[in-house]
């Protein structure tokens, strides 16, 4: 099983994105486990407050170290971390393969920036990943914890019904999907390939590669040139 906990000051935003679907099903077959924790409980003062004015100037707030130290310590004293991941719009750009190793982990910690981001010294000192899910920035970092979870969920053993589907998603093998076809064969005078109706299995599979391959070239040619 894969545990995760979500350090966030806004855990409402967490709620439904991780209790349905793929998701859902991975929790009640509890083959992943996802805490979310609200970081306002480590607060300080009887406010609880947990971020202030960047030394320097500046618009904008930062998370303090204090609070967010004290929820990571209380976590660690309860299970051992494989990565402490800070979701960061600079960090290292989320991608298959990353997603691949980090379903292959027990116990990862996401961290949300919110505001301005979290104070330097604990990316500095504590934080052993960051992760960007785009060149774009968000309000805080929950909607890409979400983007993390859903991603690397699904790739668990026994979460999707079809065991082998996660293996043939878009850029497991460096490359883009093939384009995908269902009931009825002809729809609106518009038909399905003629080899996807074949049964010719060895037709069909040399059919999706060159598929994928050119959508690939036309799509997301940077993918080839990487290899």
């Amino acid at each position: 099983m894969l545990h995760i906990d979500i350090i966030t000051v806004v855990p409402e935003l967490l709620d439904s994105p991780l209790s349905h679907s793929i998701l859902g099903r991975a929790k009640d077959r509890g083959l992943l486990e996802v805490n979310i924790v609200d970081l306002r409980k480590y607060g300080i003062g009887k406010h609880y407050q947990v971020d202030d004015y960047a030394f320097g100037g500046g618009a904008g707030m930062v998370m303090m170290p204090q609070p967010l130290m004290d929820c990571i310590e209380d976590l660690q004293s309860q299970r051992t971390y494989d990565e402490i991941i800070y979701m960061a719009p600079d960090g290292e750009q989320l991608n298959q393969p990353m997603a691949n190793k980090l379903s292959l982990q027990k116990n990862l910690m996401l961290i949300c920036g919110h505001y301005k981001g979290i104070d330097e010294r604990i990316r500095e000192h504590v934080i052993t990943r960051e992760i960007s899910i785009g060149d774009y920035v968000l309000s805080g970092g929950e909607l890409a914890a979400a983007v993390v979870v859903d991603t690397v969920g699904r790739l668990l053993p026994g979460v999707l019904n079809d065991e082998t589907s996660a293996l043939f998603d878009s850029f497991q093998d460096n490359l883009v999907a093939p384009p995908v076809y269902t009931r009825p064969a002809e729809f609106r005078g518009w038909k399905v390939p003629d080899v996807l109706l074949s049964g010719n299995f060895e037709a069909i599979e040399a059919w999706r590669y060159d598929q994928a391959v050119q959508r690939t070239k036309t799509r997301r040619p940077e993918m080839l040139e990487d290899e």
